[in-house]
């Protein structure tokens, strides 16, 4: 029982971290319809930009929120310079995700060209001590975690419910065109999307940085976190959460017990699950299914 409960806890702790990538992609596909498949890169650059603030003496929260702040700033530059040229969520969606592939190759190439391709090190967020729990130890980065994603949560209904621009931005996501017409700033709104999608992904990324940050950071991450939000449906943040600690706990739990997967084939479940989810139910767990007129 306490090997089981063990694993239970190591699965929430990795599932916080896919749970706040997957917030990010939600942000993205809630404003623009699409998915962001330089998300990883992007949180990866984002959290070589707290190194260089917390390496140059920073106090590592403050780092943080600075790194996220100058994220903020580069997930809109990109919806700006990058995304909204060729089309932005026009009819056609190819050429944009043409673009975030590229995006996705360019960070990768341009990150070890700045920083280089050895490994940096990174402090824990909440401590390496741990407190027992019906004979299994939770550890304080665990409990750190998911307090955060509680907070991100929080944070987020907040935005989306009670204030007016989370109003303007949910009016976007659902009805551009005539959020337009209303004199909602959809440019503007779009680009404030990809902005807290950048944030957000910041926190992901300084979440796996103590392990040591390299190019590489965030690649299986993601993975992971599309499995989340496939799971729990693209258009839901609480979805996201769910499926993110789902697919931590289950990801563990098949790793240490099911032998033939082991650490091998870690990543095997999560392909699995997409499948699965987009095979039965496409919309995800919380997810909405669209009907179109033809």
């Amino acid at each position: 029982m306490g090997e089981l409960l063990q694993f239970f806890f190591l699965g929430l702790g990795r599932g916080a971290i896919y749970a706040t990538l997957a917030i990010a992609l939600v942000i993205i596909y809630r404003a623009t319809g699409l998915l962001n498949f330089a998300q990883g890169q992007m949180a990866m650059f984002s959290t070589y930009i707290v190194w260089a603030f917390w390496s140059a003496g920073v106090p590592l929260w403050p780092a943080i929120l600075l790194g996220m702040v100058a994220s903020f700033v580069l997930g809109a530059l990109v919806e700006r310079l990058l995304i909204r040229p060729v089309g932005g969520t026009g009819e056609n969606p190819l050429p944009v995700v043409i673009v975030t592939i590229g995006l996705f190759l360019a960070l990768g190439a341009l990150a070890p060209w700045i920083w280089g391709l050895e490994a940096k090190p990174f402090p824990l967020l909440f401590g390496s001590g741990s407190v027992t729990v019906l004979d299994a130890s939770i550890d304080y980065q665990t409990l750190g975690l998911l307090v955060m994603l509680g907070v991100e949560v929080l944070a987020l209904w907040l935005l989306f419910q009670r204030t007016k621009l989370g109003l303007a931005m949910r009016g976007v996501a659902s009805n551009a065109e005539s959020s337009a017409l209303v004199g909602v700033p959809v440019g503007t709104m779009l680009m404030i999307g990809w902005g807290l999608s950048a944030a957000f992904g910041t926190l992901a990324g300084v979440s796996v940085a103590n392990l040591g940050i390299d190019p590489n950071l965030m690649l299986g991450p993601l993975i992971y976190a599309f499995a989340a939000a496939t799971l729990g449906g693209f258009d839901s943040p609480v979805g996201a959460v769910v499926g993110g600690l789902i697919v931590g706990v289950v990801t563990e739990l098949l790793a240490h017990y099911v032998e033939p997967i082991g650490n091998d084939l870690k990543l095997l479940p999560a392909f699995v699950l997409i499948l699965v989810v987009l095979l039965v139910r496409p919309q995800g767990l919380f997810g909405h299914l669209h009907a179109r007129r033809v």
